[in-house]
């Protein structure tokens, strides 16, 4: 072992998908990363190590336990040079308790079971991904990354719901989330303009689940999720905000009176795939919206909805110095950044047709009030450094 490259394993899992990335510990450059998406089908995994060279495969992984197997045959057999140090793992939602890194204990998976209502959607993947690990490499810490930590201290106004003040002492509260990503964004931004990253900046991370967030002096103003990751913005399979007497009528008039229907409805089959009736994907519903209505009336909610919240965030901020678009929407859509900031010149937001249609990192005109950036996130990256600056100070 002493001979062997210490590394950070980061996971980071979803209910049908599982990332991974491997870290020099002390460097924390990127060694391997990797993915399995499509859990529980024919899968596609897929390998990229540091200098490019990328393995694909297709193959039946039956589940989120046999996806973790193939990674730890994969980590035994591929990556045998390397020592596993520590293990960090994205966890989406920590209540009010958790915020922090952390260590897992049995007592803090016993806290995760009983969030499970709070992100029904990646917490249980999560749960079942730490426990498989823990069997797999039982003298290794895991340590739990907070997806909330970037937005924990949010002015009141922003972070309290209209609710009865005791409803608030249950945790009811908002606690947004990607917050992985939008740290990243802005160490990257502080690192290559750091006079731009004192400003007033409105991140967009829109991937298959979106949300947008308002940063003044370098702290989260306000976000567009709240309690649970279905809120904000529409979504691939996510409604998004909802008046909430809907949830009454659905509950009374619909007969919805299991939680597990209600969680069906707006978590999987609303948002994107809802409106157009046929696909989640965007890119799927650019390429089908000059023939099927729907398609291209799903796609315009999607932009009219992340240009109004942006509007709303500027006005948060108290105004707009740079807006940035990640995640997978935001990096290869340039369509959709199009139709987002068209007619937001009032707020000083105005692209070059031909700097957005090429990707380029920045893409507003050169005489424009507001910088528009485009940049990718690596949340697994932020992962690794919170893994080891704990590791370093425990």
């Amino acid at each position: 072992m002493d001979n062997k490259n210490t590394v950070i394993l980061t996971i980071n899992c979803g209910s049908s998908s599982l990332k991974f990335a491997l870290f020099d510990f002390t460097s924390l450059t990127l060694i391997s990363k990797g993915n399995i998406q499509n859990i529980g089908a024919d899968s596609s995994v897929h390998i990229e190590d540091a200098a490019g060279h990328e393995e694909r495969a297709i193959q039946p992984v039956p589940d989120l336990n046999a996806a973790i197997q193939l990674l730890t045959g994969l980590l035994q057999e591929s990556y045998a040079p390397y020592a596993i140090h520590a293990i960090g793992h994205r966890i989406v939602q920590g209540g009010k308790a958790h915020y922090l890194p952390e260590r897992i204990t049995p007592a803090l998976l016993d806290a995760f079971e009983s969030l499970i209502p709070l992100a029904p959607g990646h917490l249980p993947a999560e749960i079942t991904a730490i426990r498989a690990f823990a069997s797999a490499y039982p003298t290794i810490p895991q340590i739990a990354c907070f997806d909330t930590a970037f937005h924990k201290d949010m002015p009141f106004a922003a972070k309290y719901f209209a609710i009865p003040r005791h409803l608030w002492e249950d945790g009811i509260i908002r606690y947004g989330f990607h917050g992985l990503s939008y740290e990243y964004i802005y160490q990257q931004l502080q690192q290559s303009s750091p006079q731009e990253a004192k400003g007033k900046i409105i991140i967009a991370h829109l991937g298959n689940g979106a949300s947008i967030a308002a940063i003044r002096d370098g702290k989260s103003i306000d976000t567009t999720m709240g309690l649970t990751p279905a809120g904000g913005l529409v979504m691939s399979t996510r409604s998004g905000d909802l008046d909430p007497g809907i949830i009454l009528y659905l509950l009374k008039e619909k007969q919805f009176i299991s939680e597990r229907a209600l969680n069906e409805l707006l978590n999987k089959q609303s948002g994107l795939k809802g409106v157009s009736g046929t696909a989640a994907d965007i890119q799927t519903l650019l390429e089908m919206e000059s023939t099927d209505p729907k398609a291209a009336e799903a796609v315009q909610l999607f932009c009219y909805q992340a240009k109004k919240y942006i509007g709303a965030l500027t006005a948060a901020a108290g105004g707009i110095d740079t807006l940035i678009f990640t995640g997978g929407i935001g990096l290869h859509a340039p369509l959709i950044r199009q139709r987002i900031c068209a007619d937001l010149d009032y707020l000083g937001i105005q692209t070059d047709a031909a700097l957005n249609n090429d990707n380029r990192d920045i893409i507003s005109l050169e005489s424009a009030r507001v910088k528009v950036r485009v940049m990718a996130t690596n949340e697994e990256y932020i992962i690794a450094q919170h893994t080891q600056q704990w590791l370093l100070t425990h």
